[in-house]
């Protein structure tokens, strides 16, 4: 069976589509995940780089193209009314609900999405938020200090791989971005030749090209 490590945070519509979409994509191909959250900040802060969501003209395309992919394929969507916003509530969550040294499961990781990205409501709004504990970790606290650092870690092991974004789906050393990455996963999953050539090495490797100051 081939094992796949799906690094997102929810607060990322892409991670949202993609969760939503990889059973699709993947029908037909035997494989597990490993649902790994992460905190997008971090990679950004890592890089030096802003969130698509704060540069504004780059923010009102980004949604019109996310909700043109969701009615694209079927899935329902909404904008929450706040975005972006600190997710650490719903990351710290799903941490909460993993076993020790475990990864959360898809049941965790679709509550958590779909609190977010279908309603249009405030994610963080604090009876809401209250009511997803109630569902998911009733006796857990997401607020542990060891919750926290499993985030940390988390995001630090991502960093480790280089990771630059969310969702990225990690399979055999491999790194795919982005939910327009699928039918590329899928492709390799399914032996695509392409893959057991030299362009994936060569066109990964470091070139000379101009720097900015």
């Amino acid at each position: 069976m081939n094992h796949l490590t799906f690094w997102f945070d929810p607060v990322s519509p892409f991670a949202y589509l993609a969760f939503e979409r990889l059973p699709q994509v993947l029908e037909g191909v035997s494989y597990d995940v490993s649902y790994r959250p992460i905190l997008f900040a971090g990679l950004l802060k890592h890089w030096g780089q802003k969130g698509p969501a704060e540069i504004e003209p780059k923010r009102a395309w980004t949604f019109r193209h996310v909700h043109w992919l969701a009615q694209h394929h079927g899935i329902e969507m909404a904008t929450p009314s706040q975005h972006p916003f600190n997710p650490l509530a719903q990351l710290r969550l799903l941490l909460a609900c993993a076993p020790a040294g475990g990864t959360p499961n898809r049941r965790a990781c679709e509550a958590v999405l779909r609190h977010i990205w279908i309603g249009g409501q405030d994610a963080n709004d604090p009876a809401r938020m209250a009511a997803l504990v109630q569902e998911l970790a009733p006796r857990l606290a997401p607020d542990d200090a060891s919750v926290k650092q499993a985030l940390k870690d988390s995001t630090a092991a991502a960093l480790e791989r280089c990771l630059f974004g969310v969702p990225t789906i990690e399979f055999d050393g491999r790194l795919f971005w982005g939910l327009d990455a699928l039918p590329m996963l899928s492709a390799c999953l399914r032996g695509d030749p392409w893959f057991s050539g030299p362009a994936w090495n060569r066109e990964g490797a470091p070139r000379a090209g101009v720097t900015r100051a």
